[in-house]
């Protein structure tokens, strides 16, 4: 597989697990479980800039950017239904992190809101990651040469580099760690959410 690809699907891997503890912390919640504003805030951080700004940074200015000229238009298709799952995606790790940004103990409308959103973004997200896996990258990589898919690769360490900073990668990673420490996935939910409704269709 194309080392590109390769770096997006390892990255899957960990917003998966990260997206199995918030359906946990989620579920702790409505469940009357004390919940402290403090994590939903840490949820917000990776999600906006883990899973937002680093990997669908790098998807969309330059994986969908390269799949643009090699016949897979913006407007319509399989990278439009993607480029809209993003923007659907945002509207709910927005409302957490403006909950995170606020101060002292959680209202019961702000826990209802995080239960909300959470709820609504984990299967949103599981399910645009199972149509990445299984059909975008896979057409990905029929449809652009090797030797540019060698230079994504090597763009992808300079974006890393010069657009996230230094230390990143691994504040990012070491703060997934904690939060799936402190709110554990349920395999059980997680297998039923491997299920992705269309993957083997057309998006």
């Amino acid at each position: 597989m194309e080392q590109a690809i390769e770096t997006l699907m390892h990255e899957h891997r960990v917003i998966e697990q990260v997206l199995g503890s918030l359906e946990t912390f989620a579920l702790n919640i409505r469940r009357e479980a004390d919940a402290d504003r403090e994590t939903v805030k840490e949820y917000g951080d990776f999600f906006k800039n883990f899973a937002d700004r680093r990997h669908h940074g790098k998807e969309e200015d330059r994986l969908f950017a390269k799949m643009n000229a090699y016949g897979f238009p913006k407007e319509y298709g399989p990278v439009a239904v993607m480029l809209a799952e993003h923007v659907e995606g945002r509207g709910h790790v927005g409302a957490l992190v403006s909950i995170g940004e606020g101060a002292g103990p959680l209202s019961a409308e702000e826990r209802d809101a995080v239960v909300e959103h959470a709820l609504a973004y984990v299967p949103l997200l599981r399910a645009h990651i199972m149509k990445e896996d299984n059909i975008l990258y896979p057409m990905a990589i029929q449809a652009i040469p090797h030797d540019e898919m060698e230079a994504m690769s090597a763009d992808f360490e300079a974006f890393e580099a010069n657009v996230m900073g230094a230390g990143e990668h691994e504040k990012f990673h070491a703060l997934a760690d904690t939060l799936i420490e402190a709110y554990p996935p349920d395999p059980a939910r997680m297998a039923e959410g491997s299920a992705c409704t269309g993957c083997s269709g057309h998006m």
